[in-house]
């Protein structure tokens, strides 16, 4: 039965929409180091992932915005 599922056209669209997701999550947790919270408690929690997630768009900000050298003519 799940063999069936998983050759439905919903199927694949929920992959690619769950890729969008796990993707930043992952990034978050390896490179990041948010595989462990720092803070204590919900609040605490709360706080040191808005904190990584700002460090992190500000990264994809910092890539889009600075101008790439030319490349040498050959």
């Amino acid at each position: 039965m799940a063999r069936d599922i998983a050759k439905t056209e919903a199927y694949a669209t929920s992959r690619r929409q769950r890729k969008k997701v796990e993707m930043p999550f992952a990034h978050l947790k390896r490179i990041l180091k948010l595989g462990r919270l720092r803070l204590r408690g919900p609040c605490g929690a709360r706080d040191n992932f808005l904190i990584t997630a700002t460090a992190q768009d500000l990264r994809k900000l910092a890539k889009i915005c600075t101008p790439h050298a030319p490349e040498p003519a050959t």
